[in-house]
């Protein structure tokens, strides 16, 4: 008797390398969106984050996987002390960034938890405030509150106590808690950002106005592009006149995308897109605007909308 999956006599028979070599990439594969996860609400950048995923299969293919208990643990460990080496060096990077710095806008619309049990600190304005945070507690908070890992879990992870590892993520919570404002659900802010645009374009300031509230702020992230305001610029008015640039929306093509778990925009002239813009905004209204001008990293965003299950990470040339 023959089932459907048994080899016929003369097939060759698997050697022990490759058989290995093949669950390896199963359970890299199986966990990777949960690493991708990881390394990018640590670092705020897509393009890093990659880079720390890849760095973290081929240190999964070179380890004696024998004696590993837990592949999860393994690979969760590896990706989160190499995010935070990663976030240490780019912390001084960006101390000679020109002008705002922004997280890197990733697409969400077919992995809207980038492989999380939840989306907790996934949109753009909470990564921004996560950067104001020590890289180790940025990785506290994120295993704790997006990836619900337990205390003992994340102390073994960053080499800590647990009494440590409580006090981290209890600083960043009360931290965050005092930077955060109530926020509005996504029905409403993809409201709020359409009445937005649609007044921008239109030069509607009286309308824009009424969206903001008084100390709006709004954020461009270019380093030092022509054009692209240096400085934040603060103040329901000065926001209002600002973003109603003719120059901004002469020709341009707005298309509401999915980003961080939320509604974005991204701006096109003659198909480029040329900009990225988000809110955050409250029941008060929108009080945060989030441009990202950087080609990098709208190119970053892009990629990340045909970002697959099976990766360029896992390629025959890895392996």
């Amino acid at each position: 008797m023959t089932f459907s999956g048994d080899r016929r006599p003369t097939d060759p028979e698997p050697s022990p390398a490759t058989s290995d070599l093949e669950e390896a990439v199963s359970v890299f594969v199986q966990h990777r969106k949960r690493l991708f996860g990881i390394a990018y609400r640590v670092l705020g950048s897509a393009a890093e984050a990659e880079d720390v995923v890849q760095e973290v299969w081929l240190r999964w293919q070179r380890t004696d996987r024998s004696v590993v208990i837990s592949p999860v643990a393994f690979l969760s460990s590896t990706t989160t002390r190499l995010a935070i080496n990663v976030a240490q060096s780019a912390r001084v990077r960006r101390e000679t960034y020109i002008g705002p710095w922004l997280p890197e806008p990733v697409d969400t619309s077919s992995d809207p938890e980038l492989g999380a049990q939840r989306a907790e600190a996934l949109e753009l304005a909470m990564l921004l405030v996560l950067e104001r945070l020590s890289p180790t507690e940025r990785a506290a908070y994120v295993l704790r509150e997006a990836f619900d890992y337990a205390y003992p879990e994340i102390a073994a992870i960053l080499r800590l106590s647990l009494v440590n590892v409580r006090k981290i993520v209890s600083r960043a919570r009360k931290h965050l808690s005092e930077e955060q404002r109530g926020s509005v659900d996504t029905a409403e802010h993809r409201r709020l950002l359409d009445v937005f645009v649609a007044a921008a374009r239109t030069g509607d300031v009286a309308s824009l106005e009424a969206l903001l509230t008084p100390d709006t702020v709004s954020l461009s992230d270019g380093n030092g592009m022509r054009g692209c305001a240096r400085i934040p610029v603060r103040g329901r008015s000065r926001v209002a006149k600002m973003v109603t640039y003719t120059k901004l929306w002469r020709d341009a093509e707005p298309r509401f995308v999915d980003a961080n778990g939320s509604t974005g925009v991204l701006i096109s002239r003659a198909d480029e897109p040329v900009a990225f813009l988000t809110v955050a905004a409250s029941p008060a209204g929108i009080h945060q605007l989030m441009w990202v001008f950087s080609p990098s990293k709208i190119d970053a965003f892009l990629a990340s909308r045909t970002r697959s299950a099976r990766p360029h990470h896992v390629s025959d040339d890895c392996i």
